[in-house]
């Protein structure tokens, strides 16, 4: 009686020293460190490493530790303060093509850095970090979709040779008819674009005229769309970022919070996640003087003027031939030793780029580069916030070969055509939205955070101890034994998972603490119940267990149903705290069903008791 087969007892053991082996990483901390990659991804040589070890040497830069790490350079530091010191003076010893990023490493032994065992990863309120509140502008949204509507109208206007005057008035478009007669012909067609604009006639006896209005039901599906693309957008910049475990979520009607854990360097992540950039392909006007247009203030009919980085006035055709929405991926490479962004098209925009080099070889093609930012001026005491797009060429090249979907845009510097190619590959916003909150949470901050949490876990880990050893003796040592590995499995899911742990997160497993013994506690009770009744020891050992695992189970599914339901309706914090509640849940239902039990099996089991101390 109260034996365990051997199978099951090893399946515990087992499952002890995985959960041991993936919690190890948590126990040896983190170091502030450099990571130096090459813009080309090439990897460092042996004597590039010795030359960067030289120089911090020689500049007596105060560093732990530099090494190569699958191909790329980590330097440790003792310090925060080293950390950053040495970052500027790696840079301008590397020069502009490497980039050098401020982490942290984490301090392990090399059999664990081996195993490819990480620490868990730690959100923003315990590592340190940036926070971000962005602004969405949800008017230039709607602006955005009414200039596609006039578009869109006015091709098809022109394709059935309806002759018409069209423009935006406010958030309505306004189209002038030449003939009365072909008022019908207008509304079959707005129909056939969207049945649920609203199509108005507001024609007068000497003018035929309609007014093209969005419903409200429109403009907030509108609204909502422009928040949730540039959410999903802001993600993607984050993952090429290589950000652990970021948030990005919706804060009211308009309003990003962007969170992100262990960034020490919020210019970066500042310049990617704001940037409205964009791409235009476009033909140059020939045949026309650019600098003639500028004097005079305005450009030739079907052509706009722009200037390059240079300054110099550039006429191109109004026409683009592709967009940035077009664009499939993009990535940084070089030619012929050139930075450069190697550009992948679209069905839609590779047969346009194949149509348009057919017609125009030997003809120059021009890049404008599109980009929207906010200035805030004052009027009249106040101060005023106005958007300004700004258009740029960045390269003109003459049409050599036909080509389609595959090409290479040059003439960027090396950090142009990366953070380009990362706006391009993420995609772009589906609104402007400006930054109104930043805040950087220094690591001191959070080593404070974590003290105070461990202090509490510790605080609650020693009272249940206590009372569990004073309260139930032997079978008390053995529930703390299981609260034990049950922390140690939390810690090791955590880090498997790779699931950030919050400040919230501590106190799901503070309460997880309390809640681990639980189930000890029903045990117990059934045991000295059964021992009152009469029963042998051994008999009441084994009736606990049976009668008590149903009450067991139905106490902690319920919890764990609260725990899902939080984490399916909750948003930030409230996830973090509903996953660690959940990983104690479970992992408590182990440790007090089968791995105290199979304790209280090798220390029991098989023998004659005649007396229990519990």
């Amino acid at each position: 009686m109260n034996r365990y087969p051997t199978w099951k007892n090893l399946l515990v053991l087992i499952c002890v020293i995985v959960g041991i082996g993936f919690a190890l990483p948590n126990f040896y901390g983190e170091d502030p460190a450099l990571m130096i990659a090459k813009e080309n991804g090439l990897m460092f040589s042996e004597q590039e490493i010795k030359e960067i070890d030289e120089f911090l040497s020689d500049d007596n830069a105060a560093f732990k530790s530099i090494e190569g790490k699958d191909g790329d350079v980590l330097i440790r530091f003792d310090n925060v303060e080293d950390q950053i010191q040495a970052s500027d003076k790696v840079r301008a010893f590397l020069g502009r093509f490497s980039t050098v990023a401020l982490s942290f490493a984490p301090n392990v032994p090399g059999f664990i850095d081996a195993l490819d065992m990480k620490p868990m990863s730690l959100g923003l309120d315990l590592r340190g970090g940036v926070y971000f509140q962005f602004q969405v502008d949800l008017d230039a949204a709607v602006q955005q979709r009414l200039d596609q509507y006039v578009t869109d109208i006015n091709k098809e206007l022109i394709d059935q040779r309806i002759r018409r005057t069209i423009r935006k008035e406010g958030n309505s478009i306004r189209i002038e008819l030449v003939n009365s007669d072909d008022f019908n012909a207008t509304r079959r067609i707005v129909r056939e674009l969207d049945n649920l604009l609203a199509f108005e006639n507001v024609s007068t006896p000497s003018q035929t005229a309609v007014l093209i209005t969005m419903t409200d039901d429109q403009l907030k599906q509108r609204r909502d769309f422009a928040i949730q693309q540039n959410i999903l957008t802001m993600r993607n910049r984050v993952n090429e970022l290589g950000v652990a475990e970021p948030i990005i979520q919706r804060q009211g009607l308009d309003r990003i919070v962007v969170q992100l854990p262990g960034v020490q360097d919020p210019t970066q992540a500042e310049r990617i996640l704001g940037a409205t950039a964009t791409l235009e392909f476009r033909l140059v006007c020939e045949n026309e003087n650019a600098f003639e247009a500028e004097e005079k203030g305005r450009a030739p009919i079907g052509c706009e003027l722009f200037n390059d980085r240079a300054g110099t006035p550039v006429l191109l055709k109004k026409k683009a031939i592709v967009t940035g929405n077009q664009l499939i991926d993009a990535s940084q490479s070089f030619s012929q030793g050139r930075p450069a962004v190697s550009i992948r098209l679209d069905s839609k925009g590779s047969k346009s780029m194949l149509e348009t080099t057919k017609k125009n070889l030997n003809k120059p093609m021009a890049v404008l580069f599109v980009q929207q930012r906010q200035e805030t001026s004052e009027q009249d005491g106040a101060f005023v916030n106005r958007t300004i797009l700004d258009k740029e060429v960045i390269n003109i090249a003459t049409i050599r070969g036909i080509f389609s979907s595959q090409f290479e845009i040059t003439g960027l510097t090396v950090f142009e055509a990366k953070d380009l190619a990362i706006l391009l590959r993420a995609g772009a916003l589906a609104a402007p939205i400006f930054k109104i909150e930043e805040k950087t949470v220094g690591p001191s901050l959070g080593k404070d955070n974590i003290d105070k949490g461990f202090a509490a876990i510790l605080y609650g880990l020693m009272a249940v101890i206590v009372f569990m050893i004073m309260w139930y003796k032997g079978f008390g040592l053995i529930a703390n034994i299981g609260l034990l590995v049950n922390l140690t499995f939390i810690v090791a899911i955590l880090s498997m998972l790779q699931a950030s742990l919050t400040l919230p997160g501590i106190a799901g497993i503070v309460l997880t603490v309390g809640m681990a013994v639980d189930a000890n506690v029903l045990i117990f009770e059934r045991i000295r119940e059964e021992i009152n009744n009469g029963n042998s020891p051994q008999a009441s050992i084994s009736a606990g267990y049976q009668k008590a695992f149903a009450t067991i189970t139905d106490a902690n599914v319920t919890t764990l149903i609260a725990s899902l339901v939080l984490f399916t309706f909750g948003t930030g914090p409230i996830k973090g705290f509903a996953i660690t509640l959940s990983i104690g849940i479970l992992t408590s239902l182990f440790t007090a069903i089968i791995a105290s039990r199979a304790i209280v099996n090798l220390v029991y089991g098989g023998k004659t008791i005649e007396k229990l101390r519990i």
